[in-house]
């Protein structure tokens, strides 16, 4: 049977648009589908992404050292794919990890670093409270700051960075979402909502916590969806000028699992904190589950929680309004992305990066694109294998 493409990736998000780069980049026949962004969101009838927003946390430190070998070999590619595309989607503003003093947590973070190469420097609490003087932390709590080649992407900016460096490699960006993907005749068969049919040698589905959806595998992922809420604290020039120093923060403390963000001007000329951390799990079951979560604000419970939590620890601002969005993330079995075929040798699946691969998400691409051109792909200095797992 002919086709149409040699490879289609299926999705067009942070994963999606990095594989679609690094293939077009290697060979020619490759298409990238999925839609832009919708502009009304509570009216939009197809699918969402995650990445519809300004401020996502970088950083190489993570007590899991392939996370952190993940995270420090995209970052390593943010200057080429910035100077390429034009696109600015980086600050360097750092980022500290705080946890209890006497938990494992910092000690794993920070020979994960060490081991990468990467300089980091551990804060007790007196510490803390010197270099960050804007925060209270929790007593009994200290902190791994990671000062260079950390701190905050713009997640929608570096997927039109992606899309339009694999479209100057040659690849084809369909603008569209796919509801079927079947094998028939040796060749993987894609249909999209508009109607239109592709043809491809291998098909990498890419799409995020929308990957559970119905028909896009022989068999579902062993992936769980769940429901996140994440609150915004408008702040004035003043305050943003304020806390210009401020880092990026992962904070761990008893009753306590967020991460907080700088301030950040977005698209409406504002600035916001960011943070994010529900104190409990709601499941989606699936593609339905998803699309009306997306058209929501979140949760009233969660938004509550975190206001309590920015309350204690940056009690100097005085928001000039606080407002949620709903956002999603998805965890494997393993805690690591599934990378790999699936039961048909014409489609392989890219999915399950943990709400935490953002900053990543350059490397997980590459990764995907190693798979469809090798057929595996190993020797890359992990300990695992991303092999997927499938109900």
């Amino acid at each position: 049977m002919a086709v149409d493409f040699k490879y289609i990736v299926v999705g067009r998000g942070l994963m999606g648009a990095a594989a679609a780069r690094h293939l077009a980049r290697r060979v020619d026949g490759v298409a990238v589908i999925g839609p832009d962004e919708p502009d009304d969101r509570k009216a939009h009838q197809g699918v969402f992404a995650s990445h519809y927003d300004e401020g996502r946390i970088t950083r190489t430190i993570d007590p899991d050292r392939n996370w952190a070998l993940l995270a420090n070999r995209s970052i390593g590619r943010y200057g080429e794919i910035a100077r390429d595309s034009g696109i600015d989607f980086y600050r360097e503003v750092g980022c500290v990890v705080v946890a209890p003093t006497e938990s494992d947590y910092l000690e794993r973070t920070r020979q994960a670093a060490i081991s990468l190469g990467v300089e980091t420097r551990l804060l007790d609490g007196a510490g803390l409270k010197a270099v960050f003087p804007f925060f209270a932390f929790p007593h009994g709590g200290a902190g791994v700051f990671e000062a260079r080649g950390a701190g905050h992407i713009s997640p929608r900016s570096l997927v039109k960075a992606q899309s339009l460096l694999a479209e100057k490699a040659g690849a084809t960006v369909i603008r569209d979402y796919v509801v079927s993907i079947r094998s028939e005749g040796g060749v993987a068969v894609v249909e999209t909502a508009g109607g239109r049919t592709c043809r491809g040698e291998k098909v990498l589905l890419a799409a995020g916590g929308f990957s559970i959806a119905e028909n896009l595998l022989p068999r579902p992922v062993a992936m769980t969806v769940y429901a996140r809420t994440v609150t915004l604290f408008e702040v004035g020039e003043a305050d943003a000028a304020r806390l210009a120093a401020m880092p990026s923060l992962i904070l761990r403390a008893p009753g306590i699992d967020i991460y907080l963000l700088p301030p950040i001007r977005y698209p409406d000329g504002k600035f916001y904190l960011k943070i994010g951390g529900d104190p409990d799990d709601l499941a989606l079951s699936g593609d339905a589950d998803m699309r009306a979560w997306f058209k929501t604000e979140g949760r009233d419970m969660v938004r509550a929680h975190l206001k309590r939590i920015v309350e204690g620890l940056v009690p100097d601002i005085v928001p000039l309004s606080i407002s949620t969005a709903a956002c999603v993330v998805s965890h494997t079995e393993s805690g690591y992305p599934m990378i790999g075929y699936t039961s048909s040798p014409e489609i392989a699946v890219l999915t399950g990066c943990a709400g935490t691969s953002a900053k990543s998400s350059d490397e997980i691409g590459r990764l995907g694109a190693e798979l469809l051109l090798s057929g595996r792909i190993d020797e890359q200095g992990y300990s695992t294998d991303f092999t997927p797992q499938f109900r």
